[in-house]
């Protein structure tokens, strides 16, 4: 009975998808805030790295695994890329810009605290955009109106 119940939920895509995600953020996110933290990089190199970190894993696991995907790496790894770096770029500058405007109404605000925001808050719209990307882009099945999964 549990072990059906498991396998009718992992048959959905986008509960593949959060499940690779939180695989996905424990290495990406994780990475974003040593950088930022124990390394003092930048906001932008920090996320950047980070990302590109997780994206590899990302690739690699929703590829396989969610979209259980039949297309070649030739023909999606550049999709992935394209929806990777435009979510990110949308994401994380969204987040920053809410952080700067945050700060500019309470100049007391630590930056650091606010950055730290900014990572949490883009990493959500980050996840949103890409599944979204992913599932109807990247890994979608033959033809605009056919998705080939749950």
């Amino acid at each position: 009975m549990i072990q059906q119940r498991l396998l009718s939920l992992l048959s959905s895509s986008f509960l593949r998808f959060l499940l690779v995600g939180v695989f996905n953020t424990l290495v990406g996110l994780s990475a974003s805030f040593a950088f930022f933290n124990l390394l003092h990089l930048n906001y932008w190199i920090s996320t950047f790295t980070g990302n590109t970190i997780g994206a590899i894993v990302s690739y690699t696991l929703n590829r396989t695994f969610t979209f259980r995907s039949k297309a070649s790496v030739g023909s999606s790894w550049w999709k992935f890329a394209v929806v990777i770096l435009s979510c990110y770029g949308l994401s994380y500058g969204i987040s920053l810009l809410l952080a700067e405007t945050v700060a500019s109404l309470w100049p007391d605000m630590r930056t650091d605290w606010l950055h730290n925001a900014a990572i949490l808050i883009g990493n959500g719209l980050y996840t949103i955009g890409n599944y979204l990307g992913h599932k109807y882009f990247t890994f979608r099945a033959n033809g605009p109106s056919s998705s080939g999964v749950s």
